[in-house]
């Protein structure tokens, strides 16, 4: 099987190109800017009708939260057409897609976790244009597959993570928001899941599934089980102090509730991640095994 995949160097493509390594039966294609550039329809249809694949994984986006307050041309461009001109490249063809979304197409003033049928109400400009992203693809591709997450880490590039061990390096006590709550999600269990799911699409069923650590938590949660590992693993460790999202202000709003149930995909598909405080330790025993203190700084 075939799988093409937009982007080329971000969390989960990094773990997609990693697990699909290990798998004979797949061949996955990472495409990217300059050749497949989702601000540029014309080259994202070009690529996927040449490369031919049996799947589509959009996984590429504009994801500067912040950034997005102050252009929301180009996040519209890249999240909302972007990902409608790789629906329909692939509808063209007659394949299907698989479409990264996330937890902020939610206000986040829900008390309990998000069920997919629950309404949309966005309030920052990146969730707006995933959100009408979604819509894209929904009316652009009957054989879609979008795939909402939430609190993504990994082993690559910048993530919650990363910074928290790269901090603790330097700090003795860091201060992390206790006010938001979420799923913690590895990438590696993303990347597993979404080969999984590739097989067994067929002729569906298609729609919005969320997938996304078992278990919520806080940041500051988070931020403490991350150093419990790192500590147990001889990395380096800090206390945390509780603070409001209050005293961290930020740009974009970011959400009270991103908790994502997702019974949903479990039911249909028989696909589950980890519980998030697994995989925490899974990914921060494999940085501070492969990359030690350079590794947490880079």
């Amino acid at each position: 099987m075939r799988i093409l995949v937009t982007g080329k160097s971000g969390q989960l493509v990094s773990s997609l190109r990693e697990a699909a390594g290990a798998r004979p039966d797949l061949e996955l294609i990472t495409a990217g800017r300059p050749e497949l550039d989702l601000a540029r329809p014309s080259s994202v249809r070009a690529k996927i009708l040449a490369l031919k694949p049996d799947l589509v994984v959009n996984a590429a986006a504009y994801t500067a939260v912040d950034r997005a307050e102050d252009e929301p041309a180009r996040a519209h461009a890249i999240n909302t057409n972007g990902a409608r001109a790789v629906a329909e490249a692939a509808g063209s063809i007659g394949v299907p897609i698989i479409q990264i979304s996330t937890d902020y197409v939610f206000s986040g003033d829900k008390q309990d976790e998000y069920q997919e049928r629950d309404p949309t109400g966005p309030n920052t400009i990146y969730g707006l244009t995933k959100r009408d992203g979604e819509e894209a693809v929904t009316a652009s591709n009957s054989r879609h597959l979008i795939l909402r997450t939430a609190w993504v880490y990994s082993p690559f590039g910048q993530n919650f993570v990363r910074t928290m061990l790269r901090l603790a390096q330097t700090r003795d006590t860091i201060r992390v928001v206790a006010d938001q709550w979420g799923n913690p999600t590895s990438a590696l269990d993303l990347a597993d899941a979404i080969l999984a799911l590739a097989l067994r699409l067929g002729e569906g069923p298609f729609g919005i599934f969320h997938l996304a650590g078992l278990g919520t938590t806080n940041w500051a949660g988070f931020a403490r089980q991350i150093f419990a590992e790192s500590r147990q693993n001889g990395g380096p460790f800090a206390a945390v102090e509780d603070i409001g999202t209050a005293d961290f202000p930020a740009k974009a709003p970011r959400p009270t509730n991103s908790r994502l149930s997702s019974r949903h995909i479990a039911a249909e598909f028989g696909i589950e991640a980890r519980p998030w405080q697994e995989s925490v330790a899974r990914v921060v025993s494999r940085i501070l095994r492969e990359g030690g203190s350079s590794g947490i700084a880079a």
